[in-house]
């Protein structure tokens, strides 16, 4: 049995930035310190932040915190209005919000100002999606996956969020090009590493018996990854760690190449053992 691991997989530089940010401030602070939600999407990750005295904690909980208290923003962003609402508190407010989603709440506060209706593809309910909209006062149309139910009209401004599909935002672009504007601004915000990932286990996915595609049940890019693999290999599951790899799926003398990927949030140590548990058996 030959395990092939993708080329891009694993953390991104947003996630890496996020995670390093949450140990150096602790270290810095020498307290309990607390995220603004889970830091990432990945039940390890978290348990490991526990384990080093970093919290997860609701926005109903901040409340309960006291003026210089830590609390950092996770990669995913937040409202204007959120993090408005976590300085005036008085808490010592670490923003460790990926770069490349701080790019995009400019680029909606920027043209929302200007006048622009602000559209986003995206997981209305994803929190980098509900974070960005709330810096064009949470007016912005989102589409799921690039159709639209009304006719957009005057200046319209178009981005993504970063972990989307490209074949969505090639479709997005397809639908909005078919009606007239008096202007049209669009940019094309998918993260370089989600672009690459998904490229690579697209190109893997159509070579191996087999794909594994590891992360957390709850994270977006995770799963745009395993429905991409899904479609060149039937035979692909999503797992978070390789506790829950079968020995079934490791007797089956018909799977002779095994693709491994991995999700944003995903350390390299799981990616690891993954590999090492098929590649010892």
């Amino acid at each position: 049995m030959k395990v092939l691991l993708a080329e891009n997989a694993g953390f991104c530089f947003g996630v890496k930035l996020a995670v390093d940010e949450a140990i150096k401030t602790q270290n810095k602070y020498n307290k309990k310190i607390y995220t603004l939600g889970p830091l990432i999407h990945n039940s390890d990750v978290v348990n490991y932040l526990e384990e080093n005295n970093i919290y997860a904690i609701d926005i109903t909980d901040v409340d309960t915190l006291n003026e210089g208290d830590v609390i950092l923003i996770r990669s995913h962003g937040v409202s204007k209005k959120v993090f408005d609402y976590l300085t005036d508190k008085g808490l010592i407010v670490i923003n460790a919000t990926c770069p490349f989603v701080t790019n995009i709440q400019k680029k909606v506060n920027k043209f929302s100002n200007e006048g622009y209706k602000i559209v986003i593809l995206g997981d209305e309910n994803h929190p980098e999606v509900i974070g960005i909209n709330g810096w064009c006062n949470d007016s912005a149309i989102i589409t799921k996956d690039g159709s639209f139910n009304e006719k957009l009209s005057g200046k319209v401004c178009v981005v993504s969020q970063t972990t989307e599909k490209e074949e969505n935002w090639d479709k997005t672009i397809n639908n909005l090009s078919i009606n007239t504007y008096d202007d049209l601004k669009s940019f094309n915000t998918i993260c370089a590493a989600t672009e690459e990932s998904q490229k690579s286990v697209y190109e893997l996915s159509k070579k191996v018996d087999f794909m594994v595609v590891v992360g957390g049940k709850h994270s977006s890019n995770t799963t745009k990854l395993y429905e991409i693999a899904k479609k060149n290999c039937e035979n692909t599951i999503h797992i978070e760690n390789a506790k829950e790899i079968s020995k079934d799926i490791l007797k089956d003398k018909d799977i002779k190449t095994i693709g491994v990927t991995a999700g944003a949030s995903t350390p390299d140590w799981i990616i690891k053992e993954v590999i090492n548990i098929m590649e010892g058996f």
